[in-house]
């Protein structure tokens, strides 16, 4: 017994000697340091975890899984894992090359990601991660998030398609059309304008602002000079067929003032202060932009506003964006106005006297036409004095008269002219040209700085007759010097084109509400919108 004590506490002196505890501590030590290593890195909760790349930071940054948490300044979030899974499937991928990644926000109980935000979540590098990690084979999580289409995503695809279309239909066959199929030089690409016209039918919304009370707003005049600005207002609150009542699905926003009635019930008389139509313009584009998100997620690109009276360019400068980036439909086309026939419309001024074109269309044929050219109105702006005083009442060719003599119709007088003069008044627009169209005469346009209507479509050039100012003196030989072949093709041509002049109600395809419509469709066609409200 007392040996075996002895040999025990041999044992236990060898166990606890210093060599032996310190080659014991040394061996354990790196056990100990990795297990705590480990704990102090792993993260909290079981849930998995992804990190958003930040474009503004030099690395990403992350942060512990949360259905609740919130993302600030581009951040790391935590998905929970169905989120996360839902994401995955439900993307689609949008490519866009004016898109910037830029970080995105997420939010669980939310709709899927925008596509106009970041468009990958990145998981933290394995290289990144410590060694120890790496020995207890953590895998690396791996999830990528393409973007999500939203309906601005859409909207913009179908117009790069359209685009596209186009482009093609200028090699290809004309399609078929059973109303009206564009050919010959009066177009200056027939073919692409038939197509670019179809695929207007086929997609194009507009979204009509519904805040607004008549008279000022959702009214206009339909029986006067300015009837294509009530016209068109009225056509387009009725139309079912470009029309959306739903602001997402829309490509372009209408603002339904008319300025003709803001001149008549807003303005003071004689009082020349412009300030109460520009309040009252400012008040609503105020009132619209607070209500919906449209107006300043493209700072008025993709909205329009339409306009016949003299004072519309001045009406559409109360707020810089409508006046800089907006499309303005405008009869006062004036390019030294601030007219910009790349992003604004030129549009026709009809004086529709009875509301309707029944017994002012139509007129016989080049050989009835006796007289050479003719001319009959008041003394208005620079261009018609100089008119008036070398021809009224000077030569039987050219009939010019300041009023015409009792027992003449003037109707009558179109019908037997060839050439129908159309000199600017104070403002570019005349109504002149529009008549003459109706009765099959060919305009005689004399201007400074005026776009004809439609004339992104439309080879003026084709139909009618452009003489400058100075010629005013030299308009018979002018007129005398083209061929009766050359007049007659001319004549033909605006037989051809008066379709894009008329009005109707109900409307009918090619007619003037849907040539409005068209060349605001051509100007969405060269905007590119993207949702800044979701950056």
């Amino acid at each position: 017994m007392g040996q075996e004590s002895k040999r025990m506490d041999s044992w236990l002196c060898c166990c606890c000697s210093p060599t032996t505890s310190v080659k014991l501590l040394v061996s354990m030590l790196p056990l100990i340091l990795v297990s705590g290593f480990y704990s102090y890195l792993s993260p909290k909760s079981s849930n998995d975890w992804v990190v958003f790349y930040n474009p503004f930071s030099s690395s990403p940054s992350s942060s512990s899984s949360s259905s609740s948490s919130s993302f600030t300044n581009g951040t790391a979030i935590t998905v929970p894992e169905e989120r996360e899974k839902a994401l995955t499937e439900d993307s689609v991928s949008i490519n866009r090359s004016s898109s910037s990644p830029v970080a995105k926000k997420v939010s669980p109980a939310s709709q899927p990601v925008p596509a106009e935000k970041a468009e990958k979540i990145i998981p933290p590098s394995s290289a990144d991660m410590p060694r120890a990690l790496n020995d207890f084979h953590a895998p690396p999580m791996t999830v990528e998030l393409q973007r999500v289409a939203t309906e601005l995503d859409r909207l913009e695809a179908g117009l790069q398609r359209a685009r596209a279309a186009i482009k093609e239909a200028q090699q290809q066959n004309q399609s078929h059309d059973p109303d009206y199929v564009p050919v010959g030089p009066t177009y200056w690409n027939a073919k692409a304008f038939h197509r670019s016209y179809l695929e207007m039918e086929r997609q194009f919304k507009v979204f009509v602002y519904e805040h607004g009370e008549p008279p000022l707003f959702h009214n206009g005049p339909c029986k006067s000079i300015y009837s294509t600005e009530g016209n068109f207002i009225h056509q387009i609150e009725v139309n079912n067929q470009f029309r959306t009542r739903n602001p997402k699905k829309a490509h372009v926003f209408f603002l339904p003032f008319s300025v003709v009635m803001l001149v008549r019930f807003v303005y003071v008389r004689d009082s020349h202060d412009f300030t109460p139509i520009r309040q009252t313009v400012t008040d609503y584009i105020r009132t619209i932009s607070q209500k919906y998100p449209y107006w300043n997620r493209s700072l008025a690109a993709d909205h329009f506003m339409l306009s016949c009276h003299d004072w519309g360019p001045e009406a559409s400068k109360s707020v810089p964006y409508l006046y800089k980036h907006s499309t303005r439909v405008l009869c006062n086309a004036n390019t030294s106005e601030g007219f910009r026939p790349e992003k604004d419309v030129s549009f026709p001024e009809i004086n529709l006297q009875t509301g309707n074109i029944k017994g002012f269309v139509g007129g016989p044929s080049p050989s009835r036409r006796s007289i050479l050219a003719f001319f009959a109105g008041g003394v208005h702006g620079p261009i018609r004095p100089i008119l008036l005083d070398h021809w009224e009442n000077k030569d039987n060719d050219i009939r010019v008269y300041k009023y015409l003599p009792k027992g003449i119709s003037y109707y009558d007088m179109l019908r037997k002219s060839k050439y129908c003069i159309c000199p600017s008044g104070y403002e570019v627009a005349s109504p002149r040209i529009v008549e003459a169209i109706y009765t099959g005469c060919v305009p005689v346009l004399i201007s400074n700085n005026y776009v004809p209507p439609f004339s992104d479509v439309l080879n003026w050039k084709s139909f009618s007759v452009g003489v400058p100012v100075k010629d005013i003196p030299n308009l018979k030989n002018i007129l005398a010097a083209i061929s009766s072949r050359q007049y007659i093709r001319m004549q033909r041509r605006v037989v051809q084109i008066r379709r894009h002049f008329e009005v109707h109600s109900p409307r009918k395809r090619y007619d003037v509400f849907h040539m409005i419509l068209h060349s605001v469709w051509l100007r969405r066609l060269n905007v590119r919108v993207r949702d800044h409200q979701e950056l």
